[in-house]
């Protein structure tokens, strides 16, 4: 049942589906999603094993989220742990990041996700979530929002939304008494893709469980999180209903949801098979543009440019590796600037295979089918794309 309370008093016109236009400051944030950084935080979310909530791994996994933040500059005071427990003294925590709005301070946008997993290492369930909002949180750190925003890491989500519960009914809600306004809440869960699918499209979920008086309100804003996708990454979208994740807890506390999910469905979650091997992380980055440029219409971030930090990505950030998968020959294509540079290709443990300078063709005959790295370097500067080999 809906928790009754005085709700943030938006009105269904602040929700309309008036056209959206892309905002150039907007779009160069989103252009700032590195494909190395999430390739690499993919990597490192699969080497902190499986994280089961309230095991070492899953303390582990929350010092590696706590560690990056404090890398990005967020500071001590932004940075909180809201424990809970549940079952048989099963003990965990959620990690929120707090960046304060500069017009409504004391109004909540929430972009959240789950850090545990079940079986496997969950680097689509959800590292790929996990990763993206780490990025989101990167590049905005300095830019500022009307809106607060909430970057939120959940844990408990696999055994039944533990977390996320525990965080909507004693942190948002203290006695059933509101703490919090929140304007919306922005679920990502497994946007991992699969690396044989066709990922060209992202499912937008709204709430429609026809219980509430928010539905209009969430199917409102998950199309303008249609709209931002369009706007701000190459993905197509497709509208589908909420289902299962973080968000729900706060959709029964009467709170708007909206929420990213995999189109074409890997079926790899909550087994041993979901693991870096099988993700797409061309897709993860893709989702993370789409994403970043949705955070700022929802938070309504400053759209002016604030300086050389906004700057697009570097050059290399724009190679191509194709064909992928490869079979003989991968080719390398770079930006003309570019004229010295170094080709590796590795194994997903990190064993050299392949070594070349300056050369935008690379024999790959001799390779095994499988997945593996290709590094491209130039001065300090790396790019890393995962590539398929098929024999």
């Amino acid at each position: 049942m809906k928790k009754i309370t005085t709700l943030l008093l938006i009105s269904l016109a602040a929700y309309s589906l008036e056209a959206q236009t892309l905002i150039q400051a907007y779009k160069n944030r989103a252009d700032q999603v590195s494909q190395t950084n999430v390739t690499t935080l993919l990597q490192e979310f699969q080497t902190l094993g499986v994280k089961t909530t309230g095991s070492a791994a899953n303390t582990n996994t929350l010092n590696w989220l706590k560690a990056k933040y404090q890398s990005y500059g967020y500071t001590t005071s932004q940075i909180t742990e809201d424990p809970f427990t549940f079952g048989n003294n099963i003990n965990s925590k959620n990690l929120i990041i707090t960046k304060t709005g500069t017009t409504y301070p004391n109004i909540y946008v929430i972009i959240c996700g789950h850090y545990d997993t079940i079986m496997g290492p969950g680097v689509s369930d959800n590292g790929s979530g996990t990763s993206i909002i780490l990025e989101a949180a990167r590049i905005l750190r300095n830019i500022p929002t009307e809106y607060s925003v909430k970057f939120i890491h959940f844990s408990g989500e696999e055994q039944g939304l533990q977390g996320s519960a525990h965080y909507a009914d004693n942190v948002v809600f203290q006695n059933n008494v509101r703490q919090l306004n929140i304007k919306l809440v922005f679920n990502i869960d497994q946007v991992g893709g699969k690396i044989t699918n066709n990922n060209n499209a992202i499912k937008c979920e709204s709430d429609q469980d026809g219980l509430a008086g928010n539905n209009a309100q969430s199917l409102a804003i998950t199309q303008q999180l249609a709209n931002c996708t369009a706007l701000y990454s190459p993905l197509q979208t497709v509208m589908s209903n909420t289902y299962s994740s973080d968000y729900v807890p706060f959709e029964q506390n009467g709170d708007i949801i909206t929420g990213f999910y995999e189109n074409t469905r890997s079926f790899n979650e909550h087994t041993v098979n979901d693991t870096f091997a099988n993700v797409d992380p061309t897709y993860v980055f893709n989702v993370g543009k789409a994403a970043v440029g949705a955070l700022q219409h929802f938070a309504v971030a400053s759209t002016s440019l604030l300086g050389t930090s906004e700057a697009p990505v570097h050059a290399l950030e724009s190679v191509k590796v194709y064909p992928n998968p490869a079979k003989d020959v991968l080719n390398i294509e770079l930006p003309e600037s570019i004229k010295k540079f170094r080709v590796e290709i590795t194994d997903l443990s990190g064993r050299l295979l392949i070594t070349k300078e300056n050369e935008t063709k690379i024999n790959v005959s001799d390779l095994t089918g499988g997945a593996y790295l290709c590094t491209v370097k130039t001065g300090d500067t790396t790019a890393v794309r995962k590539i398929i080999i098929e024999k």
